[in-house]
């Protein structure tokens, strides 16, 4: 398990901060789902619906629209990949180690991308923005580190439900 990255840990760079936490945040997700047994993953103990699988998609998903699809404005097949019918969704054939390997995997590539820009550096015009100015990097890593700190939360909760570990 990563450590947390402490606020008062020296850090060369606020991209070795975002990252930090980035990959904080993504391995405590990797381990809460690690735990649960086959029926926990694919159960929701929530009244939206939504199961730990489909969280840890959702999570990947989240940094392919906002690193590749907006960031590098890459074309995309699918940078809704993770919603059926306007809800996350995982075939039921999909496992949980795929699900792990392909958001590692997008982790990878995030820092990859993230290493060899500048934090300031906009990103390229396309159709994950909507019409809007592209943002800058630093915005798409803050939105990040907070789209991740928030769904780690919900899946404590879900994993505390399950009999399964709590917090940190």
């Amino acid at each position: 398990m990563i450590p947390f990255p402490e606020p008062t840990a020296p850090a060369g760079s606020r991209t070795e901060v975002f990252l930090g936490y980035l990959d904080y945040f993504r391995e405590s997700v990797v381990a809460k789902v690690s735990v649960l047994d086959e029926a926990e993953l694919r159960r929701s103990r929530l009244p939206s619906g939504w199961t730990p699988l489909e969280l840890l998609t959702h999570l990947r998903h989240v940094e392919l629209r906002w690193i590749e699809w907006g960031f590098q404005g890459r074309d995309v097949a699918e940078p809704w990949g993770d919603r059926r019918e306007d809800r996350w969704y995982v075939a039921p054939e999909v496992t949980r180690a795929e699900l792990v390997a392909a958001l590692r995997a997008q982790g990878a590539h995030t820092t990859a991308v993230v290493t060899a820009h500048d934090l300031a550096e906009i990103g390229a015009p396309g159709p994950r923005w909507d019409g809007a100015d592209p943002a800058s990097l630093e915005r798409v890593l803050f939105h990040l580190v907070q789209e991740y700190a928030r769904h780690l939360g919900h899946l404590d909760v879900v994993a505390e439900l399950a009999g399964g570990s709590t917090g940190e």
